[in-house]
């Protein structure tokens, strides 16, 4: 143990005496250590963010969607300046699937109906749906203020509506929107209800959806079926389309994890069956998607921890390049100790300390440095917009999310001390090496 604590001393003791050439003999394992670190938190917010997203969505849902097919060379060609288009989902659709999936925890239609929302001189683009109580479970939505639809608006048919977080304040912004009343088209709607912000306005959660439920309104399923009709017009540059769907989309709710994927392949062989080709309808399984993102998250984040790590074995490189040279420098001082009496084990041993520590002290600064500019990173970046000279260039909602790891941590700090005591070892072996005699006669 004295020995052990001696060698330690003096290899301090060697390090402090040459601090500048020291400091940038580490500097390779500091940024190594710090760019794992680093480099594995951006990759693991961001797929934290994905995920997240994708989880909103309902790892058990199934989501069936009617889509419009592709149109023929004539229509694309604009020679139609109105047209009339029946696609997608059924109510027959629905009653089967209903009477297949007995056991599914929920089975839930959207009905989309209205062309415009308007509230005295606001007028937006209609993003309303008639939909039935279960649907805020299924889709993992929150109400804010008031209630969500109810049994008794079903069967009463009621005008009543639900609102988005972005429709209540573009059509009251000023007021409450509770009890207050808008048009779709020439149907008037009572506020009842106003959802909490939802977090698929943007990225992997948006894509899926393929719209901002955000801007959603919701009414009962039965009352748009009864006031509003299967036929939605849409106007727009002198022309005008005319589309008729009965069911815009049915969100399936598997009872179990375990069941979303065989469920999914028998909805799509039954799908199949009523709409050749998947034409005008297509499927989405957030819990696919989920599995699949994992997967490639996990690559992602051993190429990142890959690139990185060539920068821990630089920083090797040099550790071992500045060694050698100590080597060189240091021949009269082996010389002198193994004269003393010092063995071939003791020089070893001496070189391997000074290595050992400095990639270590490297690894404790780097890992510092490291978790430092992970929290910085994830700390400016949603405020670059305010900055005077390029926050005119960065989006408002600008996100880079980072997510610390303690095995990132605990991995750079460990293989930066291994590449020490690794690159350390021919150095320290050739100073072992040395001739006494040959050493004491060098100059």
């Amino acid at each position: 143990m004295t020995f052990l604590i001696e060698t330690i001393r003096l290899g301090l003791a060697n390090l402090r005496l040459q601090m500048l050439r020291s400091i940038l003999t580490a500097l390779g394992i500091i940024f190594g250590v710090a760019a794992v670190i680093t480099m594995v938190a951006i990759g693991e917010g961001s797929t934290a963010e994905a995920l997240a997203q994708i989880e909103r969505l309902g790892a058990r849902n199934i989501i069936i969607r009617s889509v419009q097919p592709p149109e023929s060379p004539d229509q694309a060609g604009g020679q139609q300046r109105s047209r009339m288009l029946k696609y997608g989902l059924s109510r027959e659709d629905l009653r089967i699937l209903e009477e297949t999936f007995t056991d599914a925890s929920a089975i839930v239609p959207l009905k989309e109906v209205g062309s415009q929302i308007l509230r005295g001189p606001i007028a937006k683009t209609s993003q309303t749906f008639g939909t039935t109580p279960e649907f805020v479970h299924v889709a993992r939505l929150t109400v804010a203020r008031g209630r969500y639809l109810t049994r008794a608006d079903m069967e009463q048919q009621a005008m009543v509506a639900v609102i988005g977080p972005l429709v209540a304040d573009s059509l009251f912004p000023l007021e409450d929107p509770l009890g207050k009343t808008f048009r779709v088209d020439e149907h008037v709607l009572q506020v009842v209800g106003v959802l909490a912000p939802v977090g698929l306005s943007g990225g992997a959660g948006a894509a899926l959806v393929g719209r901002d439920l955000n801007q959603d309104i919701h009414i009962p399923i039965t009352a748009a079926r009864a006031a509003m009709g299967d036929t939605v017009i849409r106007r727009s540059s002198g022309a005008f389309s005319m589309t008729e769907v009965e069911v815009h989309e049915i969100y399936l709710e598997a009872p179990t994890r375990e069941r979303v994927v065989p469920d999914a392949q028998r909805a799509r062989r039954l799908l199949e069956t009523r709409h050749p080709r998947m034409e005008d309808v297509t499927m989405i399984v957030p819990y696919e998607l989920l599995e699949s993102a994992r997967k490639r998250a996990m690559t992602g984040q051993w190429i990142s921890g890959a690139i990185a790590g060539i920068s821990l074995l630089v920083g090797g490189i040099g550790i071992m390049n500045i060694m050698l040279a100590n080597v060189t420098e240091r021949t009269r001082e082996i010389g002198i100790r193994r004269a003393l009496g010092a063995t071939r084990k003791h020089i070893v041993a001496q070189f391997l300390v000074e290595t050992s520590v400095l990639s270590a002290i490297g690894g404790l600064i780097g890992v510092a440095l490291g978790i430092g500019l992970s929290l910085t990173i994830g700390w400016v970046v949603p405020k670059l917009h305010t900055f005077p000279i390029i926050g005119a260039s960065v989006p408002a909602d600008a996100s880079l999310p980072t997510v610390l790891s303690l095995w990132s941590i605990l991995v750079a700090f460990l293989v930066a001390a291994a590449t020490g005591l690794i690159f350390g070892i021919y150095p320290a072996r050739k100073a072992a090496k040395q001739d006494p005699i040959v050493a004491l006669r060098h100059d």
